[in-house]
Formats: structure tokens, sequence, C-alpha cells
């Protein structure tokens, strides 16, 4: 049978047009799958970059917020218990805790109350249990750097501030029923989280600085550029400076409980101060006079409820702030590499690292820190050792706090005190900006200007005591609270910019901070020890930790400038049990140490303050200095 011809010619048609839909069909997919003829390849990396670094503010914000929050609340929160009986003295000076600020202020003036305690708790034996308490507080931290390391790295940076944060709103709740059962184990439990706490806070903080650096200066780090070796600290002062300028807020937060509630309870300071004869140094610790019945008429228990559901709620947010908005300090697999050097290595490099001179120089200035809180508030106010649990981390804040309650509350009046406090919070709040002044001023001019304020003010108040009941002193007593405000946002903000600025390694940070604040805990604890001597003879003791403190420290500056060695314990190298596809890559950017290089390069203040040797393998694994 013979082919139409017709039909030939027809096929012979299709063809071309065969061919022209495959080629129409690939260039569908070129257009599909191949980059966009508008695509800016410079332009996408720049916006992504600028998400990061917008992420990194997003994070310094929430943690300064939930650091705020949580403070708020914990200088506010406090267990209810009456403070011992001592013939007609406010035992509260030395040997009950009561922190100043917001509702445990305000509880424990309720519970100081005669008639308020007897009516609520004359069943209850309170007083073991305030012991119990304060023991709880001040000897747990004692402990806190055998495990702190070991908790922040097995949980991580941000879950261990959930972790602190979570502890914090659970001694919050334990104040709806206050029983042995309640209030002791989550004293102990706050005592155990303090440390912890503000070690991962500043190190989250210096870890963001250090990220947003990197987010900015990206093609840098793409190109293999080297940086010059302090580029990140203007990123350090800056954040820092945000995170104390928010936290010192919370002192004003936790004053709204007694600002809204418990003043309209409180009777007039011709009542409270009517048997009082001296104030400041030459009432010797207490306040002998000091009326037992402070309250004009009893709250209602609803409405104290209210008040603790309030400050529950805000302890609540601090939690979900901390979970919902605060990113992740390291990527996972940097956390992995961290926790793979092994738990007994990470247990023993706190102590190794106390062997840098930089450390030892500045262990003065950690215990003036701890000093100035605690130390003073037995002495100079109606609050005890036991509020060393509020102040421990506070630094030198909360001295002005306890100094200004002893010497404003005999002038004033128990009913001014809240304002005292709310003006050293905003002061210190205000001048915590004044750290700023790093970014074109030497480093340690912050620090010294801070020192100087305090020193002025420790003497003039060991040669100055107020007159009881004498409100023409009030402009004087509102000046030292803003003064020593001033003085502790310079100091608490200037010392953490130093640590970070000392210790750029991002595997070495927990340590640094951990030491910082348990330094802290032991001097707020030698303190909760002797809180009995004499008020002057406090004075003495805190001026001259204040002058040995800068004394150390200009002498480490000195060594620092003269290129003196300082000695760092070698990081061990990750051990990884697995054998996965993560870890045979030979170039992994995730690896520990791509992004910090040697700590000569990181924790290095001047040129050849590390030499090129910062981490040799000698046989105890340190640079010898």
């Amino acid at each position: 049978m013979e082919k139409d011809p017709d039909c030939c010619q027809d096929e012979a048609k299709m063809v071309p047009g065969a061919g022209l839909g495959t080629e129409g069909t690939e260039a569908q997919l070129d257009d599909f799958v191949g980059a966009h003829p508008d695509y800016n390849e410079e332009e996408e990396e720049q916006k992504y970059f600028r998400r990061k670094r917008l992420g990194v503010i997003k994070n310094v914000v929430a943690a300064s917020l939930a650091g705020t929050l949580t403070y708020g609340v914990y200088l506010g929160m406090g267990t209810s218990q009456r403070p011992p009986k001592q013939s007609g003295v406010l035992r509260a000076c030395g040997d009950h805790p009561w922190t100043p600020p917001g509702l445990l202020q305000m509880q424990l003036i309720l519970h100081y109350d005669e008639t308020y305690r007897e009516v609520k708790y004359s069943n209850i034996q309170l007083e073991d249990i305030d012991h119990k308490v304060l023991m709880g507080i001040n000897v747990t931290p004692v402990a806190a750097l055998l495990y702190t390391p070991i908790l922040i790295r097995f949980f991580g940076t941000k879950w261990a501030m959930f972790l602190a944060v979570g502890i914090y709103a659970l001694f919050v709740s334990s104040n709806y029923w206050e029983r042995y059962y309640t209030l002791v184990p989550s004293a102990v439990a706050i005592g155990m989280v303090i440390v912890p706490l503000w070690a991962s806070m500043g190190n989250y903080i210096t870890r963001m600085a250090q990220k947003y650096y990197e987010y900015v200066n990206y093609k840098e780090e793409h190109e293999k550029e080297r940086v010059p070796r302090d580029a990140c600290n203007a990123y350090i002062i800056v954040f820092q400076t945000v995170f104390y300028s928010c936290f010192h807020l919370s002192f004003v937060c936790a004053q709204m409980p007694m600002v809204f509630f418990l003043n309209n309870y409180l009777y007039q300071l011709n009542h409270t101060l009517f048997a009082v004869k001296h104030c400041g140094t030459l009432s010797h610790g207490t306040l002998p006079g000091f009326n037992k019945t402070v309250l004009q008429s009893l709250p209602r228990s609803v409405n104290l409820i209210i008040v603790e559901s309030a400050l529950m709620g805000a302890a609540f947010v601090a939690m979900l702030v901390v979970l919902v908005l605060c990113g992740a300090a390291y990527r996972p697999m940097e956390e992995i590499d961290m926790r793979s050097i092994g738990w007994g290595n990470i247990f023993q490099l706190p102590f190794k690292h106390m062997r840098d001179y930089r450390l030892q120089h500045l262990l003065p200035l950690f215990i003036y820190s701890g000093f100035e809180v605690l130390f003073v508030c037995t002495g100079f106010s109606l609050v005890g050792s036991g509020m060393g649990w509020e102040v421990r981390e506070q630094g030198q804040t909360t001295l002005s706090l306890c100094l200004l309650q002893n010497y404003g509350v005999c002038a004033l009046g128990l009913e001014k005190l809240a304002y005292l406090l709310m003006a050293y919070g905003f002061s210190a709040s205000v001048c915590s900006s004044l750290a700023l002044s790093m970014l074109r001023l030497r480093r340690h001019i912050p620090l010294l200007a801070g020192a100087l304020i305090h020193t002025g003010l420790l003497v003039m108040l060991f040669c100055w005591a107020p007159e009881p009941r004498h409100m023409a002193q009030a402009p004087l007593l509102y000046g030292i609270a803003a003064l020593w405000g001033m003085g502790s946002a310079l100091n608490k903000t200037g010392i953490s910019i130093l640590l970070g600025m000392l210790y750029k390694n991002k595997e070495r940070q927990d340590f640094i901070f951990t030491i910082y604040h348990w330094w802290q805990a032991l001097a707020i604890f030698a303190v909760y020890l002797w809180s009995g001597l004499p008020m002057k003879a406090k004075l003495s003791i805190m001026l001259l930790t204040l002058v040995v403190a800068v004394g150390t420290y200009l002498w480490m500056e000195r060594k620092l400038a003269r290129h003196v060695e300082y000695r760092l314990p070698r990081l061990p190298r990750p051990r990884h049990k697995s054998c996965g596809y993560r870890y045979l890559e030979e170039d992994n950017s995730d690896e520990t140490g791509s992004e910090g290089g040697s700590d000569r390069e990181d924790s290095g203040e001047s040129a050849a303050g590390a030499t090129p040797g910062d981490e040799l393998p000698k046989e105890d694994g340190e640079q010898l200095g």
C-alpha cells in the first residue's frame, strides 16, 4: 500500500513545530530555575545580614527587658517573715532580710508590725524559717563555681537564662502560701541560680555584641581579611550600656507596690520614729527606738493576693520574653563543640582561669562590688545581711538603697523610702549611658570616676549623721541617692565592659563571668557572717577595699601597657563520639575556633600582651607569663 504524499508533507511540516516546542519548554524551565534577570546578589546579601543585625538588637532588648522584669519582681518580692524581737530595735538591720524595694519591702514591713504579725502568723514559727531562708540564700551561692559552667554548657546560654528566670518565678509563687516547705526550698533554689543567671546574662550580651560585629563586617569575614584586634569593643560598650540602663529601671518598677499600696497604711514619721535618737554612724547598725507598730490599719488579704498575682504575672512575662524573643547565643554545632571538651575540663577551667594575672588584679574590684552592696546594708539601713539574695548581682547598686534606708528612713520616715529608691534607680539608669564615654575616652576613666564618687560619699557618710525626723535634709538625701546611683552605674557597667574587652574568645566568656559573680557572692557571704560589726568599722573596711581595688586595677592596666605576658589555660579540642557527616568535613566553618581565631587575637589587650604561643601545649596547658 502506497503512502499518501499529502500525509508525508503534513508530517514534514510537523517536525519543525515539534523542535520549536522543545526549545520553548527549555526556555521556560531556564526562566523558572535560573537566576532572575533582576536579581542582585550583593543587595540580597545586604538584606540578609541587615535582618541578622536586627535580630541581634531584638535579642539584646529582650534580654534587657527580661532582666528588668525579673529583678523588678525579685527586688520587690520575697519571704514575708517576721523579724526576731529585740527589745524595741528594728532587727532588720544586720540579721533580717529586709530587702528594700517593692513587695518584699512591703511584706517585711507588714510582718515587722506587731499587730499584723500576731493576727496572721501567731501559730507559725517564722523565726526558724527566717534563719533557714537566710542560710539558703546566702550560703548556697558559695558553691556556684562548681556547677555554674557545667549548667550553662549543658543547657546552653539561653536556656540557662530561661531556667534561672523560671526559678525566680517559682520563688515568687512560694509567697502565696508561706510555710517552711515552700519558703526554704525556693530560697535554696534562688541561691543556686543567682550566679548562673548573671553569668549567662553577661555572656549573652557580650556574645550578641560579637555577633553584631560579625554581621556588620561580613565581607571581611568572607574574604578572610585580618580585622583589627579591638574591632568589636564599640559594640560591647553599647550593648552592655543598653542592658544596664534597662536593668537599673527594675529598682523603679519594684517600688510600685510600696507607692500605690502600702503607703496608704503606714503611720507618719512622728509615730514610727518617735523614740529614735540617733541615725547613721551613731546608730551602731540599728535604729534603737523604732516603733514596733508601723501600720495604721491592716490591709485585707485579698489585696495582698492581688499585688502578688500582678508580680507573678510579670515574672511569667519575663519567662516568655526569654523563651520567645531571645535567640541562641551560639549556633547548635558550636554548643556541641563547647560541651564536647569534656565535663571534667569544664569543671577545672574556671579555677585555671584565675591564674591569669588580669583576673587576679580585678578580684578586689569584684569583692568591692559585693561588699558595697551588703556591707553597708547591714549597718546603714533597715535591711539585713539576708538581702544578699537580692543584691548579690547588683554589685554597687543596692548599697545606696540600704544606705539611704538607714539615713533616709531615719530622717524622712518610712513612707519616703520608695521615693529615695526611685531617685536612685532613675539616676543609675540614666548614668549608665555615661559608660558610652569609653568609645572616646580610655576605658579606665569611667571606672575611676565611679570609684571616686563612692569614695567621696563614703567619707561624707563616715563623718555625717542625719537628724531624726528632720525633713529639711530631704534634698541632701535625694542628692546622695542620685550620686550613688551614678557611681554604681559607672562601676557595674564598666566592669562588664572591661571583661568583654579582655576576654573576647567566645569559649571563655562563661568562665570569666562565672568567676566575676562568684566572687561577688563570696563577698556578700562574708558580710553576712560579720554583720554585727560597728558601723564605722564597716565603713572603714569598705573604703579600704575600694582603695585596694582601684590600686590593683591600675596596676593591671600598667602591666598590660608594658606588654607583660599573661597565662591562659589551653582549651581542649572537642572530642566527639560519633563520626557523622558533620565531623567528616575538613573545612568546617562551624568548628570551634573558626570564628574567634586564636586567643592571641581575641583575648589580648595589647599587641604583645599575648605572644604567638598564647596557648602553648605545655604540660599544664598554660602560657607562662
